[in-house]
């Protein structure tokens, strides 16, 4: 890993996402640990070309703070499906093509399993990796998983990507699109990777 760097409550720091329903997860839960400056429009999208989430999550955060001066915070998430040999994986948001909508994804995902039945069979992870890169070139890595099974179909309307077909384990059978906010920060892989962050900058 990198090497780490204390942190400073309330500290500025731009956020490398774009995507508004992350934007706003990723506010909720770290809350006023951090004070997160909305990405600059005028900043293009960055290429995540890297095979790792680490690679692609560091290649937004260092892009992120080379372009503002100020210390940035990129995350790059996804879901790995074991019969799909890790599949979908660094690919998530493209899975069913570079325009793809989370609808898209979904539908092909069910479509892939479509054949396999028992829960069992249908087992996947989500994971997460976080990286705050400061300018002094600096970071903070965390990482954050919850393991589950992919439902037969969509359930729920909270959430975004795969959230209506992943039911993690221990959270009786209801979707990530079915829990409420709070609870599905205290166990999602998002939510976990930020808490092990905010621990590191504490």
């Amino acid at each position: 890993m990198t090497p780490t760097a204390e942190g400073v409550r309330g500290e500025s720091v731009v956020l490398a996402s774009a995507n508004p329903a992350k934007a706003a997860e990723i506010a909720e839960i770290v809350g006023d640990r951090l004070l997160l400056v909305p990405r600059p429009v005028e900043v293009p999208e960055v290429v995540e070309d890297a095979d790792t989430f680490v690679g692609n999550a560091r290649l937004k955060a260092r892009a992120l703070s080379a372009a503002t001066g100020l210390a940035a915070l990129a995350d790059d998430s996804g879901l790995e499906v074991e019969t799909l040999d890790g599949a979908p994986g660094v690919h998530s948001a493209r899975f069913a093509g570079d325009a793809a909508t989370d609808a898209d994804n979904v539908a092909l995902l069910l479509e892939r399993l479509a054949e396999f039945v028992d829960p069992s069979q249908r087992r996947a992870r989500f994971r997460c990796v976080i990286v705050l890169h400061r300018p002094d070139g600096t970071e903070v890595v965390a990482e954050g998983e919850v393991a589950g099974h992919i439902a037969h179909s969509p359930r729920g309307t909270a959430g975004f990507g795969y959230d209506p077909v992943f039911v993690p384990d221990d959270a009786g059978g209801q979707t990530f699109a079915e829990m409420g906010t709070e609870a599905k920060h205290r166990i999602s892989h998002r939510g976990r990777a930020l808490a092990a962050l905010v621990a590191a900058l504490d």
